[in-house]
C-alpha cells in the first residue's frame, strides 16, 4: 500500500509537474543535438513555457482568491463607520490599515511568481523574435539554416578570401605579420633602388671626369709646339 500511495502521488497528485519536466528535457535536447536553427529556437521556446508553466504552478492555492482586499478585510472600506467609532470614543487612531491574520492571508494567491512570469514572457518573445530575425538574415545570406553546412560555407569563405589575389586578403592570425613584411620589403626596396641610383649617378660622373682629363693635355700640347717654318 506505500508504494502505491507514494506512486499516486509522485504521478497523480503531481503530474503537472512531471509534464513540466518532460517539456524541459524536450526543449533541452532540441537546443543541442538538432542541427537546424529553427528547431534549435522551437526547444528554446518550449524549454522556457515548462519553466513558466512550473513557476506558475508553484503559486497556485487552492481555494485561494486574487491578491487584493476583500470587503470585510478593507481598512478603508466603510468611512461612515470608522468615523462615528472615531467620534464616540474619542479615539483618534480608529482609522488605521488592518494588519490580517494568517489565516486570512493564506486564503490570498501569491502575486510575486505570476508578476516574474510576466516578465519572463515579454524577455522569452522579444528573444524569439530577434533569433528568428538573425536565422531570416543568414539563410539570406547563406541559402541555408542547417549549422553543418554553415560551418562548411564559411570554412570556404576563409579560404577564399585567404587565397584570393584580388582582395589580397589573408587569414586574421597573419594579418599583422604580412603587413609588417610587405612594409620591411617596401622600405628595403626603396632603399636599395636610392643606393642604385646613387651608384650609378657616382659612376657617371667618375667617367665624365676621366674624359674631361684625358682631352685636356692633348690640346694643351697642341698649343705649345711650334709650327715649323716654311
Amino acid at each position: 500500500m506505500e508504494g502505491g500511495s507514494l506512486v499516486s502521488e509522485l504521478f497523480i497528485e503531481r503530474l503537472n509537474y512531471c509534464i513540466y519536466v518532460v517539456l524541459l528535457l524536450i526543449g533541452l535536447w532540441a537546443m543541442l543535438a538538432k542541427r537546424n536553427l529553427v528547431k534549435k529556437l522551437i526547444g528554446m521556446s518550449i524549454f522556457q513555457t515548462a519553466i513558466i508553466l512550473f513557476y506558475v504552478s508553484i503559486a497556485v492555492k487552492k481555494d485561494a482568491t486574487i491578491p487584493i482586499y476583500l470587503a470585510e478585510h478593507d481598512p478603508h472600506g466603510s468611512h461612515a463607520k470608522v468615523a462615528t467609532e472615531k467620534n464616540a470614543t474619542g479615539n483618534q487612531d480608529a482609522y488605521h490599515p488592518v494588519e490580517l491574520k494568517p489565516e486570512t492571508v493564506k486564503g490570498y494567491a501569491n502575486p510575486l511568481p505570476h508578476v516574474l512570469m510576466l516578465t519572463a514572457i515579454v524577455v522569452g518573445v522579444a528573444t524569439l523574435g530577434l533569433a528568428l530575425a538573425l536565422t531570416q538574415r543568414i539563410y539570406q545570406g547563406y541559402g541555408t539554416v542547417e549549422e553543418d553546412e554553415l560551418l562548411v560555407k564559411l570554412e570556404r569563405a576563409d579560404e577564399r578570401t585567404s587565397v584570393s589575389p584580388v582582395t589580397g586578403a589573408k587569414p586574421k592570425g597573419r594579418a599583422r605579420s604580412s603587413t609588417q613584411g610587405s612594409k620591411a620589403k617596401a622600405v628595403a626596396s626603396s632603399i636599395s633602388k636610392n643606393k642604385s641610383t646613387a651608384k650609378n649617378s657616382s659612376v657617371s660622373k667618375t667617367k665624365k671626369k676621366i674624359q674631361s682629363q684625358s682631352s685636356s693635355p692633348r690640346k694643351t700640347s697642341g698649343k705649345g709646339k711650334p709650327k715649323p717654318k716654311s
